[in-house]
C-alpha cells in the first residue's frame, strides 16, 4: 500500500487463544503530546470473536468494509487486494464493538487477525473509521512481538496532518487483549492510543456485567470523543482541513 512500511519477517504462531466469543473488559486510553498536553482514560469493553461464529444479531457485515454478504467475505476481498488470499480453512478473529441500543455502532478501531488452521499468524487489518462516516483499512505482518508500522494515510482527528506514522503494538492471548498505537510526526512521538483488557467467555452473565458497567457503549464513545474535540477547539488548537477520502481498494 502507498506510504507504508512494515517489518517483513516469517509470522509468529498466536499464543494460547481465548475461548470465543469473549468480552474483553478493560481501559482506553489516550494522550496528546504536543502542541497541546491532554490524556484521558476510560473503562470500556469490546468483543472479541470468529467472524464465522458470531453472536446473532450483533454484528452487521454492512459496519466494516462493507463489500460482501459477511463479515468473512469482507475481510477475503481486502486481503485479496493486498497481496494475500485467505484460505477455506483459514481463522479470522475481530476485536470491535458490538451493535448497542436500537442497533447503533461505532468503532474507532476493529482489529481483524488472519489466523491459518495451525494458529500461525498470516497478516492483520486495521479498520478505521472517523467522525466523518468515512472508512480506512491497512494490511500488516506483525513481527514475533507483534509490533509493526503503518503510514498514517487517514483523516482521523481534525487536530492531526494526513502525515507520519503509526508504530502499533498487538498482543491477543488467553490472559490479555491489547491494541497500542503511536503516531510519530516528523520523528517525534506526538499521540499515543491503547486499549488493553482481560477476555473472558461471553456467558449471559460477563454480558451483562459488561452492559451495567458501561452502558450504551457506542454512544459513550460517540459523545466522549466529540466532547474532548470540543474541548482542544476551545483550548484554540488548530482545526486541519479535510480533503475528502478515497477508500482503499476492498472497502467501501
Amino acid at each position: 500500500m502507498n506510504h507504508q512500511r512494515q517489518t517483513q519477517r516469517q509470522q509468529p504462531a498466536v499464543a494460547t487463544l481465548p475461548q470465543l466469543p469473549a468480552i474483553v473488559s478493560g481501559h482506553v486510553s489516550h494522550s496528546r503530546r504536543m502542541p497541546l498536553r491532554h490524556r484521558f482514560r476510560y473503562r470500556t469493553y469490546q468483543w472479541l470473536v470468529d467472524v464465522n461464529h458470531l453472536p446473532r444479531r450483533r454484528f452487521s457485515a454492512k459496519d466494516h468494509l462493507g463489500l460482501g454478504p459477511s463479515l468473512r467475505d469482507n475481510i477475503a476481498t481486502f486481503t485479496a487486494a493486498h497481496g494475500i488470499q485467505l484460505r477455506p480453512d483459514d481463522r479470522v478473529l475481530m476485536l470491535a464493538n458490538a451493535r448497542s441500543f436500537l442497533g447503533f455502532v461505532f468503532d474507532p478501531l476493529s482489529v481483524f487477525w488472519c489466523l491459518t488452521s495451525a494458529g500461525e499468524l498470516r497478516c492483520v487489518v486495521l479498520e478505521i473509521h472517523n467522525t466523518y462516516g468515512e472508512r480506512h483499512a491497512q494490511l500488516a505482518r506483525p513481527d514475533a512481538a507483534g509490533r509493526f508500522t503503518l503510514g498514517k494515510e487517514f483523516y482521523v482527528s481534525p487536530f492531526f496532518t494526513v502525515d507520519g506514522r503509526y508504530d502499533v503494538t498487538l498482543r491477543l492471548d488467553a490472559e490479555r487483549v491489547s491494541v497500542a498505537i503511536d503516531l510519530v510526526q516528523q520523528e517525534r512521538r506526538v499521540f499515543s492510543a491503547a486499549f488493553t483488557g482481560k477476555p473472558r467467555i461471553a456467558s449471559r452473565l460477563t454480558v451483562l456485567r459488561a452492559a451495567l458497567l458501561t452502558p450504551f457503549i457506542t454512544y459513550q464513545i460517540w459523545a466522549l470523543i466529540r466532547m474532548h474535540g470540543v474541548w482542544l477547539r476551545l483550548r484554540r488548537l488548530p482545526v486541519i482541513h479535510r480533503e475528502p477520502h478515497i477508500p482503499p481498494e476492498g472497502v467501501r
